[in-house]
């Protein structure tokens, strides 16, 4: 997989190019920027959102609040590559998604060893990284340096985002939050037997996708 293209299609130094041009009083295009790893951010979402969460915000809304807190502070942003773009877009989305389940969950709770730890917001994320990097396994990369690839993760939820719901859906359940077939049956009122024929089905049009974007293809 070492071939796979960037979120964007384009090469990094197009991402560079972009955040040079911005810094440089093309503040007109950060929209665009951002608007690239919209994907990227959702998966991640996905993934960090429990049970007493959703039934207060939506995805879409931490989503929202992590790009718009990224237009208001680019300004802060020192970085100057792709990789360096989606640690800080992360931080943001931790920094977020944190100080909403203080606000949801925990606001009427007074025990600090309840308190939410930004750093375990992260490796929560970090984790939901690794799981979609591993979906596409480079067979020339060691574990670490899939891990360490985010770009690669950023391309892959571009390409969960081209599947049919259910197919992201229980992609999303079983990879990235870990669910058994018999919960996933549940979330998606089928019998077990079914979330898993379901998942095998899924995960082929995943590869099939995959594979296709990489020989430039279109799916």
């Amino acid at each position: 997989m070492s071939s796979v293209p960037l979120a964007t299609g384009a090469p990094e130094n197009s991402i560079s190019d972009l955040i040079t041009r911005i810094r440089s009083g093309g503040r007109q295009s950060l929209g665009e920027l951002l608007q690239i790893y919209r994907n990227y951010l959702n998966v991640l979402a996905t993934t960090q959102l429990d049970a007493r969460l959703r039934r207060r915000m939506s995805t879409s809304d931490l989503v929202q609040e992590t790009m718009l807190a990224a237009h208001r502070d680019f300004d802060q942003f020192r970085g100057h590559s792709e990789g360096e773009l989606l640690a800080w877009l992360r931080q943001i989305l931790s920094h977020h998604l944190s100080h909403a389940m203080e606000r949801n969950v925990y606001a009427k709770k007074r025990d600090i060893r309840r308190e939410v730890s930004l750093d375990r917001v992260a490796k929560r994320i970090d984790d939901s990284i690794a799981g979609l990097s591993n979906l596409i396994p480079d067979p020339m990369a060691t574990p670490s340096e899939i891990v360490s690839r985010r770009e690669l993760a950023a391309e892959l939820s571009d390409q969960l985002a081209k599947l049919k719901p259910s197919y992201h859906d229980v992609i999303v359940y079983r990879n990235l939050q870990g669910c058994s077939f018999d919960e996933i049956a549940k979330k998606m009122d089928i019998k077990s037997g079914a979330a898993r024929m379901l998942w095998l089905r899924a995960i082929a049009k995943f590869k099939e996708v995959c594979d296709i974007n990489v020989s430039g293809g279109s799916p």
